[in-house]
């Protein structure tokens, strides 16, 4: 079940760069989700404007395959939050639009899971973070349909399982485990705030659903699988596309220089 958990009993190396990329993306956060609470369309744009600085700024260390993973979340989560929100209306943001800055955010949040997956802190406490994890987060399952709070939240409960098929049976579990971290904290902030609000009662399945849903890490680990798994078929084919384009040019130039 843990086969692809790091080793126990390991030494591993801190970075300042992956504490830092968490640092920020958690502060950035807190403060941009509390102050587009009360803010206007324009905020939001230029919100997004400094968002999408800070993403590229964050880059400018990664290799090309973070960067690529990267671009493939930013773009299925874009893509996920116009089908969910405006689509299916399973949450609605205060202007019932998608604000400018959520597609790089999703960036960040991606790329501060990739980089506390892969500090020392985590992979040398991996088993211990997953226990208070899944604890955690199982507690607050249990009280979203135990009929105590107001709302009820039944896909609270179904995402945590999902959630825990990600952590136990997934190929990049301390990615999954970072990212419960970072999208409970922006899920509550968002929340509480009243940036978007979660539906009392799913579109789909018409189960009852929290604001927000307990296990809703979930949903994001699905756009961390994607964006893992779609990246190096995505590389490989630009890369051919490169060699082939490369391979052919030179064959044009030698026919050119022949009929001349």
């Amino acid at each position: 079940m843990l086969r692809n958990f790091p080793r126990p009993n390991t030494t591993y190396s801190h970075r300042i760069r992956d504490y830092f990329i968490a640092t920020l993306t958690f502060v950035c956060v807190a403060i941009s989700l509390n102050m587009d609470a009360s803010g206007s369309l324009e905020q939001q744009n230029f919100m997004g404007l400094i968002a999408w600085t800070f993403l590229s700024a964050l880059l400018w260390g990664e290799n090309k395959e973070v960067r690529m993973q990267v671009i493939i979340a930013v773009a299925f989560a874009t893509l996920g939050e116009h089908f969910a929100s405006i689509y299916m209306e399973g949450y609605t943001y205060r202007f019932g639009n998608v604000p400018a800055y959520v597609p790089p955010g999703h960036g960040m949040v991606y790329l501060t899971a990739v980089a506390l997956a892969r500090s020392g802190l985590f992979l040398t406490h991996a088993r211990k973070i997953a226990a208070l994890v899944v604890i955690t987060c199982g507690a607050w399952s249990i009280w979203g349909v135990s009929g105590y709070p107001t709302q009820g939240d039944q896909v609270g409960a179904l995402l945590f399982c999902v959630f825990l098929v990600y952590l136990f049976k997934g190929r990049s579990p301390m990615v999954y485990l970072a990212a419960f971290f970072i999208t409970t904290w922006l899920e509550l902030i968002g929340t509480a705030a009243g940036t978007w609000k979660w539906a009392a009662i799913e579109p789909v399945l018409g189960l009852s659903q929290g604001n927000p849903p307990s296990g809703v890490a979930a949903w994001y680990c699905l756009v961390d699988a994607v964006a893992i798994g779609a990246a190096p078929a995505v590389l490989n084919g630009l890369k051919k596309c490169t060699e082939g384009f490369k391979a052919e040019k030179p064959k044009n130039v030698h026919q050119g220089a022949r009929n001349d």
